[in-house]
Formats: structure tokens, sequence, C-alpha cells
């Protein structure tokens, strides 16, 4: 029997979309369509398809709008962390909205596409998880299976999934996608106001407790507007 580790997910939709301008000069990033529907629908769809039930959404730069097309989504059902007043960034987001998360729960950035391996990514997360080793669970993407990416990676992973940073100079073989499953512990003693995820990776990695797992599907890069048209593409292909 299929099992989630966690019925909530935390999506992250508050950023700014400067690198897809001019699409963001007059809306939200994850409004920005591709493939008939816009981006965040690809992530909560997704979503509701692994029975998520449930996704708290924060907003921010043009929030008015991006609540508009939210408000009637019965699955998953969708509730709003209103970051109006100021943007918090990954990890003050998640600061900000702990209390309506429960503990584990799902994270993702609101412009991912991916189309999945044999099972969807979130019951590969939850069977991977181990809240007694564990503070985050990263999905990695190898650069076989990365589309419209040019970069050098972020990780390298040991046998037992253990994940350090890529360092100065160098390629590393894993991409981050967006995705990740978090324990509540790993938002112990954050800072105050704006500030990165990143700074509750880096405790983690140096207690050893952060850890990857890598995708078997494909995920694409949607960072610009010139991503879109090749997305749209293999989205096609299937």
């Amino acid at each position: 029997m299929k099992v989630l580790a966690s019925d909530t997910a935390m999506v992250m939709a508050a950023g700014m979309g400067k690198r897809m301008r001019p699409l963001t000069a007059a809306m939200p990033k994850p409004m920005v369509r591709v493939a008939g529907k816009p981006l965040i629908d690809h992530a909560l769809d997704r979503l509701a398809d692994s029975g998520v039930s449930r996704a708290v959404v924060n907003v921010h730069y043009l929030a008015d709008a991006l609540e508009a097309h939210l408000q009637n989504r019965d699955s998953p059902k969708v509730v709003i962390s209103d970051e109006r007043d100021a943007l918090l960034e990954t990890g003050g987001g998640l600061i900000k909205a702990q209390d309506q998360l429960p503990d584990p729960f799902f994270c993702l950035n609101a412009d991912n596409i991916w189309l999945d391996g044999p099972k969807s990514a979130f019951y590969d997360l939850s069977a991977r998880w181990d809240p007694e080793k564990m503070d985050a669970l990263l999905l990695l993407v190898s650069h076989a299976r990365a589309e419209n990416f040019n970069g050098k990676g972020d990780f390298h992973m040991d046998a037992l999934g253990r994940l350090k940073r890529r360092t100065s100079g160098r390629v590393a073989p894993f991409i981050y996608t967006g995705i990740q499953l978090i324990s509540k512990r790993l938002l112990r003693d954050a800072p105050e106001g704006k500030f990165s995820t990143n700074i509750l990776w880096n405790r983690a990695m140096e207690e050893g407790r952060l850890y990857g797992l890598s995708f078997t599907g494909l995920w694409f890069e949607v960072g610009t507007p010139e991503a879109i048209e090749p997305t749209q593409d293999a989205l096609k292909r299937g």
C-alpha cells in the first residue's frame, strides 16, 4: 500500500520572478502559462494526483492575482501564507508558515515542472524518509535528467545519501529540483525575518542530517521565457 509521509505541502510562490521578465511585469511568475496552464497549476496538480490534500502557498509579488486564481481550488485545498508586507525569502517563508505545517511536510517551488518516473516524486521521498536520521530529504536530479539546465550542479551525494555542496570551480553531479521533504526539526532556532533555507541546510549538513534522493523522472528548469517553448515541446512528447 502506498503511504505518503505527509498530507501537506508548502508551495513557495512569493518570489519576484525577475529572470522571467518581461512576462512577470504584470503577473506573478507562478501565473506564467506553460503547456496551456499556469506554472503553479502544474505543481498543484502533481500534488493532487499524489494524494497530497493541502497546500500552504506563500504570496508576495502581485499577491491579489495569485490569490484570486487559487481561491476556488479544492484539490489540494489551498491555504495562503501572506507575505505582502515583506518578502521573507525561502527560509523566512517557512518560518512564517510553520504553524500551518505538520511534521514532516513536503516543500516545492511553484514554478516546478517534472515528469515522474515509475512512481510519484512524493511517494519516492516518502519511501526514503527516515525522521531519525534526516532533517531534510532533497529530491535531486542528474544532469542527464535536467532539461534546460546549463549550470554546474549543486550537490555531491555519498553512498548513504548524505549531501555535500559543490566546491568552487567544480561540477557537481546532482541538481536540486526545488522539491523536498522537511522535518520541523530543520526549522528550530531559525533567524528572524528574511533569510535563505541554505542557512538551515548548512547546519543540517554539518550534523550529517541533510540527505538527497536521486529522481528517476525528468525535471525542467523553467526560469526564463526562453525555456518555455522547449519545455512545452518536451511535455508534448511525454
